[in-house]
């Protein structure tokens, strides 16, 4: 190919690996014969010899084993950072942990992140904290986690302004004129459930009433706790008016609960959840959310990684991206 273009195989070289380099004639000249012959760079020679490799890891520690762990939530993130970061170039990989024998237990996605060489790291955890992922956030590897106050020299994370959308949640209940307001939580202590519960918990109080303990029952993110759940607090007494489901697949499991046991909403009991995914607006009665920016926080996670991927940036501040109330017929 450098023959037939008439310019050095270092100049081909440089327009595959480095084309800021190379003026815009030669480049759309060699990219022109490459077409032609069908040419297409070896990426394992490229990253030899860039020691880059166009690869982000992706650590999903979400809990396979759920029957549901194909959280919509998570889904779009995930669209919207594979695109972000493939209007740059870079590829996802989805990193498990190496299971080598007699390696520690904090070592193995450190393990997988040099074998494989990737150039960063995104994090998508169920908020277990494992050890394993942990020690991402204190390695030189440039990473970014979501919904995980995961920080370090070259880790820093990106999240939604989640005790603002439980502030949001409460004080509509409460213009709605509800004073008999329960919740269903997050998996506690995971960050966003604590940020939810707290902002909710803080604007019933501004408003003078307590969310008392059997006011709040703990879920995992799923439809069927959800739905279990809401059983628990129905048979309070007097039982709740309202309820906030700090996720909209808790949210949808509260409101079969809820039909199940015979009851209207919103006449008999308001349901509000947390995250606006799709199905929130198809369900009968539609369901009245806190909607989180899914494309903004997966675009946002792609900008912190491009940011420290030179390998000598300091990581980004955290960035929380606000919420919005969406009002459908749930309450």
């Amino acid at each position: 190919m450098a023959r037939r273009s008439g310019v050095s195989v270092a100049t081909v070289s440089r327009v595959f690996n480095t084309p800021e380099v190379v003026s815009q004639q030669t480049r759309q000249l060699v990219l022109g014969i490459a077409a032609e012959v069908g040419y297409l760079p070896n990426e394992s020679a490229r990253t030899l010899a860039t020691k880059k490799s166009n690869m982000v890891g992706l650590v999903w520690d979400t809990d396979h084993r759920r029957p549901g762990w194909r959280h919509p939530f998570l889904q779009d993130i995930l669209v919207a950072l594979k695109s972000a970061l493939s209007a740059h170039g870079l590829h996802l990989l989805m990193l498990a942990p190496d299971q080598s024998p007699g390696l520690d237990r904090e070592q193995r996605f450190l393990r997988a992140v040099q074998r494989h060489n990737v150039d960063g790291v995104v994090i998508i955890d169920n908020g277990s904290r494992d050890p394993a992922v942990l020690a991402l956030a204190d390695a030189t590897v440039p990473c970014v986690a979501l919904d995980l106050r995961y920080t370090g020299p070259t880790c820093t994370y990106i999240t939604s302004d989640n005790a603002g959308g439980g502030r949001l949640a409460a004080q509509h209940l409460i213009a709605r004129g509800h004073r008999r307001i329960a919740t269903i939580t997050g998996p506690l202590p995971a960050y966003p459930a604590v940020e939810r519960l707290d902002g909710f918990r803080t604007a019933l109080a501004e408003a003078g009433l307590a969310l008392a303990d059997d006011d709040i029952v703990s879920g995992d993110w799923y439809l069927d706790s959800g739905r279990a759940a809401m059983r628990q607090l129905l048979t309070r007494d007097p039982r709740p008016t309202a309820v906030f489901a700090a996720g909209d697949e808790m949210a949808v499991g509260a409101l079969r609960a809820a039909h199940e046991a015979g009851l209207r909403v919103p006449d008999d009991i308001a349901i509000i959840g947390f995250d606006d995914i799709e199905v929130a607006a198809l369900i009968p009665p539609g369901l009245t959310t806190v909607a989180q920016d899914k494309t903004g926080i997966g675009t946002a996670a792609a900008e912190a990684l491009l940011a420290m991927l030179p390998g000598t940036a300091a990581a980004p501040e955290p960035t929380a991206l606000p919420t919005e109330l969406i009002v459908r017929g749930s309450t």
